[in-house]
């Protein structure tokens, strides 16, 4: 459900997420998730990809969003935990799983932070028909937390440690999370930054060129250096 009737749509989305609601979906809509949702990243990954370790059962079927991300969950006393925050990850990392992740869990929505490049958005969401959300600036892992309404289960603990298991959260309203990447493997990011690259030397006309001293500084300024 989208509300909101300025420029920046407010999305309800209940897990497992279907293709119509992520279709529906634009560039830069809020985003906030209703269901069960689930984390997994690179132990997960491996494991389950290379060591052959057998998924949840149903999984596709519970959820299918994934979150990469850690908690900060800690038992409760009665067998269950309490999660005071969840703090997302870089998903670039974890481009090389990304594709047989797709095709071997069902997974139609990864949450991370940062964002990826749009040829991964090309080459490994769109034939999997998925969209990547982006968590919303740095501090937020408390706000996300208020979101979480407990813990469904949680895989491979003892295995992996607590950062690295697969929890599997009740959510209400988790959020809120930006659209980063649409069915069609457009990137909110790329799109953004081509139209405030465009700009750039119209600001710094008439200027003195830069005084370059140190080993890869340049003074293109469409250039990024990371």
């Amino acid at each position: 459900m989208a509300t909101g009737s300025g420029k920046i749509r407010r999305v309800s989305l209940n897990t497992p997420v279907t293709e119509e609601a992520l279709r529906d979906l634009k560039l830069g809509d809020v985003v906030y998730l209703n269901g069960v949702v689930y984390t997994g990243r690179e132990g997960v990954y491996k494991q389950c990809l290379e060591d052959g370790v057998p998924l949840p059962e149903n999984l596709a079927e519970i959820s299918n969003v994934n979150f990469h991300c850690s908690p900060a969950a800690t038992p409760d006393g009665q067998g269950g935990y309490n999660v005071g925050a969840l703090s997302g990850t870089a998903s670039f990392r974890f481009a090389k799983w990304l594709d047989r992740w797709f095709k071997a869990s069902g997974a139609k929505i990864i949450i991370g932070k940062g964002g990826m490049s749009s040829e991964d958005y090309r080459k490994f969401f769109v034939p999997n028909r998925a969209i990547y959300l982006t968590t919303v600036g740095y501090g937020t892992g408390a706000l996300l937390g208020r979101g979480v309404k407990g813990v469904r289960k949680v895989h491979w603990l003892e295995e992996l440690g607590l950062a690295q298991a697969m929890w599997m959260f009740e959510v209400e309203e988790l959020g809120p999370f930006i659209v980063e990447s649409d069915l069609d493997g457009n990137s909110l990011f790329e799109r953004e930054n081509a139209a405030i690259t465009k700009n750039f030397e119209k600001l710094y006309e008439g200027t003195r060129p830069a005084t370059l001293r140190r080993y890869g500084e340049t003074d293109n300024r469409s250039d990024e250096v990371i």
